[in-house]
């Protein structure tokens, strides 16, 4: 498994460019970024290179954040991969919360990120099935 975090932000403009900049100036590598928006707020969840100084630094600058595991299968880099994927977390009769994809640059494959509530049970799960499962991603 891996740790995210996840940054309850208002949707504002420069929002984002703080929270980087914020990172940016603690030497805190970003590695993987996607935002969920409403109106008013967003959550931004990410993969970073020191999870615990992020959340630290960012609640210390007033954000709330929440670091989480999450399953990081890597997946091939061909059509129907992440279809596969989802087909096996299907037979496992398996409910994900929300899923997106992100890249492994060592491997050059990319990385499926799962949340959901049986997290080892899910990793056991898919690590029985061939997938690679990360500890980290770069």
């Amino acid at each position: 498994m891996i740790r995210q975090l996840s940054i309850f932000a208002e949707n504002k403009k420069g929002a984002m460019n703080r929270i980087t900049q914020i990172l940016s100036d603690a030497g805190i590598n970003m590695n993987t970024l996607i935002t969920n928006d409403s109106a008013e707020f967003g959550i931004i969840r990410m993969l970073v290179s020191d999870t615990d100084r992020a959340a630290e630094i960012l609640q210390d600058a007033g954000y709330m954040c929440r670091a989480e595991y999450v399953v990081a299968a890597e997946i091939g880099d061909e059509c129907g991969s992440l279809n596969t994927l989802l087909s096996a977390v299907n037979d496992g009769n398996i409910n994900l919360d929300y899923l997106y994809v992100t890249y492994n640059t060592l491997s050059r494959l990319p990385v499926a990120i799962l949340k959901t509530t049986d997290l080892m049970e899910v990793e056991e799960f898919l690590h029985g099935r061939g997938y690679s499962m990360l500890e980290r991603i770069d």
